[in-house]
């Protein structure tokens, strides 16, 4: 890379280097402008999942149905050898969790199907189903009236763990009255908890194995049946899980139950608002590995031993920041293997750990990757995972799990469309920010674009978190990203500080200095582009979802350089951010502290304390039902633009929506609406 500073644009990694092509007669083929259309038309790809051979693999596709108003995943197949793919389902639900069987004949995964009489299992409810490898009918193997939530095998295949689900009403002192009172709804006093049972898939006889009332976010069953981990709540809510959730051992054996020892990851932890995830048991039937993880602060990875009864945290490498909850045991090892950022990039690690001691720590595979998913044949020697990369979204690649270096093969191209589309420039650009500190961000640039040609509009594309980053990779988004390149502009994703995979410093310097460090780091990448002659400084305009919005409503507050801004669920006023989201815990941790403690936080790190400063005409996106940042932000965000301040504002609420757009109709909407408001309030062109 070049020195900080200097624009720094890494090789476009070409296609026919994967499927064995020209490069130059691929780049002569790329004759399609990239459209809002094509947003509708690309192909996702999650839950990569190789078959204990190794011979075949699995993965669940998504896509948009404008029919049906959203996208929907279904389960395909690939074999590994000569890449030959098959779509395995076909129903109008998203499949979900797919699992190998140990003889590799089959797949199992979490379905809904509706019948006339809606009797389980064919009610609607989600249930597990099974398919043969070769294809046909999927048949149900589970027939829970409220359904299953997760599941798993065991290592011989001949048995089925899975959770139901069971409502159940608290009996304190206020039982009576809410009971005779039904008609209102409660704040408490009703749970949907999760029994866990046995399914005998020989002779499909069923069994209860443990049912104490807990809400089980997650759980996994030893190899040898004798132990099963659980991740527990007494509440559905998410406010428990994020730092009242504990971690149980249940030997069913002994029926005996141990909940596990949480100083670690409470008391010593940077914050007691971390959320359990990720369980995996070792071969050896002892060795417990989890994963907790912190808004704000680096996320931990531990093994416990429940034999020596010890607990080790594993400790990452340089600035890594440990990324997702899949976490495995790499088979025939001791290995534990994990997803990192690591500088805009997703790698995959292994991790020694035996006998309570960490030893080397390797990336399986190198290069510019952006890992997706992942997994292991039977014997450990095979891997599989899904790769978003500069000319393809998401692939399948092939490599050999126990090199040192090894080298992978894509073997699928689920998007053969992208192959004729001309492309932006993708570069990793660096910058100082006003205290030093070096910031990278990633640059997306008109295809042929060249200094000399002069500057450009510049949009400014925030990403939420704030604890994640934006990839070194093509991403065309309803949130931004190829659309506006293709139509000219300049595209700027900041990995500003609190974004992972920059070393835990960058990533905690966030903590407490929320609408000042991150707002400074962001405008001084602008100013780098605009010093350099890429950017117009006088054609800028912003946009974010999430903490994306936030900030986007943090950059319109604190100066006027932008002349038009998209602000997606965006927070307005903290305080109001810890009485109304799910998850208050991340308010407090970045706050450093509850409202009444922390009064001048709050107000600072509000855009509403600084919204008289705001003159950007302004489109506010939020979710009708969204619980993440709830929907009176916006409606703030807009009073006090539209009846205050006399600022151009849009408020665009989608009904039924979440933190996310699920529908067809909204996300394009949403697409078509910033491309307007962009054109017409920084290009000035007029509003057809």
């Amino acid at each position: 890379m070049a020195r900080a500073n200097k624009l720094t644009v890494l090789a476009v990694i070409s296609a026919g280097l994967f499927l064995g092509g020209s490069t130059n007669a691929l780049a002569s083929q790329r004759t399609h402008q990239i459209t809002t259309d094509d947003f509708f038309d690309i192909g996702g790809m999650s839950s990569v999942q190789l078959s204990p051979d190794g011979k075949q693999a699995v993965w669940l596709e998504t896509r948009w149905d404008k029919e049906l108003d959203k996208s929907q995943r279904d389960l395909w197949q690939v074999n590994t050898k000569n890449k030959k793919t098959t779509r395995l389902t076909f129903t109008n639900e998203s499949e979900s969790s797919p699992k190998w069987s140990g003889d590799g004949q089959y797949i199992y995964y979490i379905g809904k199907v509706t019948h006339e009489d809606k009797k389980a299992p064919y009610n609607g409810k989600s249930q597990v189903f099974r398919i043969s490898k070769d294809g046909g009918d999927a048949v149900p193997v589970t027939k829970e009236v409220e359904g299953v939530s997760s599941f798993s095998l065991s290592s011989d295949g001949n048995t089925l763990y899975f959770l139901g689900s069971k409502t159940v009403k608290d009996k304190d002192e206020w039982a009576a009255m809410r009971a005779g009172h039904s008609a209102p709804k409660y704040a408490h006093g009703e749970r949907k908890t999760n029994p866990l049972y046995k399914l005998d898939l020989q002779h499909f006889k069923q069994q209860l194995i443990l049912d104490d009332d807990k809400v089980v976010w997650n759980f996994s069953v030893s190899d040898d049946g004798s132990k099963v981990a659980r991740i527990t709540t007494t509440d559905n809510e998410l406010v428990n899980l994020e730092g009242w959730s504990d971690i149980e051992i249940y030997n069913t054996r002994s029926k005996t139950n141990e909940v596990l020892e949480d100083t670690a990851w409470r008391e010593q932890a940077p914050s007691p608002y971390g959320w359990l995830l990720g369980l995996d048991w070792h071969s050896d039937n002892q060795q417990l590995a989890f994963r907790i993880d912190f808004d704000g602060h680096p996320g931990k990875l531990f093994v416990s031993n429940t034999k020596t009864k010890s607990l080790t945290e594993v400790a990452r490498i340089n600035d890594v920041t440990l990324n997702s909850s899949d976490i495995h045991w790499r088979p025939n090892s001791d290995e534990l293997c994990y997803r990192g950022a690591d500088h805009a990039r997703v790698k995959l690690f292994c991790t020694e750990v035996e006998d309570g001691k960490q030893g080397d720590t390797r990336a399986v595979v190198n290069g510019d990757l952006v890992i997706g998913s992942y997994s292991f044949s039977h014997n450990g020697k095979k891997l599989a995972f899904s790769h978003n990369g500069l000319d393809h979204f998401s692939d399948m690649f092939i490599a050999d799990a126990n090199s040192k270096r090894a080298k992978f093969k894509r073997i699928t191209n689920i998007n053969p469309q992208v192959d004729s589309w001309i492309l932006p420039q993708i570069s990793v650009v660096k910058w100082k920010a006003p205290d030093g500190s070096t910031v990278e961000g990633i640059l997306d640039l008109p295809a042929g674009y060249k200094k000399e040609d002069g500057p450009l509009p510049l949009i400014v594309q925030i990403h939420g978190g704030p604890t994640s980053a934006t990839p070194y990779a093509l991403q065309h988004r309803s949130y931004g990203r190829s659309t506006f390149t293709a139509n000219g502009w300049a595209l700027l994703s900041p990995n500003y500080r609190g974004s992972t995979g920059y070393g835990d410093k960058f990533l905690t310097d966030l903590v407490g200095q929320e609408h000042v460090i991150e707002v400074n780091d962001i405008m001084a990448g602008v100013d780098h582009l605009i010093d350099e002659g890429i950017v117009d400084g006088d054609k800028m305009a912003v946009m974010g979802w999430s903490n994306g919005g936030y900030l986007t409503n943090a950059l319109i507050s604190t100066n006027e350089r932008f002349k038009a801004a998209s602000s997606g669920a965006g927070v307005f006023d903290q305080r109001l951010q810890w009485m109304l989201e799910d998850t208050p815990g991340h308010v407090v941790n970045f706050m450093e502290g509850l409202p009444w403690e922390k009064p001048d936080a709050y107000t600072h790190g509000s855009s509403l304390t600084h919204a008289d400063k705001i003159k950007t005409p302004t489109l506010i996106h939020i979710g009708e039902n969204d619980q993440r940042v709830p929907v009176g932000h916006a409606q703030g965000l807009y009073r006090a633009l539209k009846h205050y301040l006399n600022i151009p504002v849009e408020l665009i609420v989608y009904p039924d929506e979440g933190h996310g757009l699920s529908k067809y109709q909204h996300r394009k909407a949403k697409m078509e609406w910033d491309q307007k408001w962009f054109n017409h309030y920084v290009l000035g062109k007029a509003i057809d």
